[in-house]
């Protein structure tokens, strides 16, 4: 599950950081890990999803076509309806996109064969934070006007001027770093801290059974049970750290197009 054996001569190592490096495939001087290889495979099954729904639209839908419509009704009411209403439903293919995206990597944490999400490296949560970061500052602008937008983010009406010293660039910092900061580091330490214990109990387990001996081997069912519902809770968690960037990102579009925010 992780980069480097953990189980060392003469005791149990626990997992740790360590065990979220990845060599290169294909050995040094390559590019390919394994977290990228999730990335590409992930992007592909996403874009695969949708667009074979959309090759073969019927107006009875089967189970396929059902499923697709389900994830983008799902987003389309359930997120951009609830947060940001009509004027919402032109960012509803990259929201659709968004949390598509976003879950492929996360539930690749409990596929077998792949386990390890790969949201749980930064760079990866960091890069969609940005693009909504990007996308919710360029709706602002666009509706109020580069000046406008400004204004209205760092002085909001109805604030004592003096106030206006310290609040504005707190309201600047607030919109433009600590937004993409806090969904990167929600979905990143997230998926870190699941995976992290994930590989502590299946490890552990492993390290009871098979090289422990004796009555340890009989309790490393424990470990194995605990793993078990682990798992199942980690796919909640990963379908929930999705929906809860998306919506975020939702609700940080219907702030920028109001003129107040």
């Amino acid at each position: 599950m992780g980069g480097v054996p953990l189980a060392v001569e003469g005791g149990f190592e626990a997992p740790g950081p360590r065990d979220f490096e990845f060599p290169p495939i294909f050995g040094e001087g390559t590019l390919l890990t394994k977290p990228m290889l999730i990335v590409i495979v992930a992007t592909v099954l996403v874009g695969a999803f949708f667009y074979l729904a959309a090759r073969r639209m019927a107006m009875v839908p089967g189970k396929y076509q059902y499923a697709v419509e389900g994830v983008y009704g799902f987003v389309r009411n359930g997120i951009v309806g609830d947060a940001v209403g009509r004027e919402g439903l032109k960012f509803v293919p990259y929201l659709v996109t968004l949390f598509s995206f976003i879950f492929a990597l996360n539930i690749s944490g409990i596929i077998p064969f792949v386990q390890f999400p790969a949201t749980s490296r930064i760079a990866i949560p960091l890069f969609l934070a940005v693009i909504s970061c990007v996308i919710f500052n360029l709706v602002g602008i666009r509706r109020q006007g580069f000046v406008g937008y400004f204004r209205n983010m760092m002085f909001p009406s109805g604030v004592p001027w003096p106030v206006y010293i310290l609040l504005a660039p707190i309201e600047f910092v607030s919109t433009v770093v600590i937004r993409p900061l806090t969904l990167t580091l929600r979905l990143a330490l997230n998926m870190f801290a699941g995976h992290l214990v994930l590989l502590l109990t299946v490890l552990g387990g492993e390290y009871l059974l098979l090289e422990a001996g004796g009555l340890s081997a009989v309790l490393s069912v424990v470990p194995f049970l605990f793993a078990f519902i682990l798992t199942v809770f980690e796919g909640f968690v990963q379908f929930l750290q999705a929906y809860v960037f998306t919506l975020l990102s939702a609700l940080y579009i219907a702030g920028a197009l109001v003129e107040e925010h």
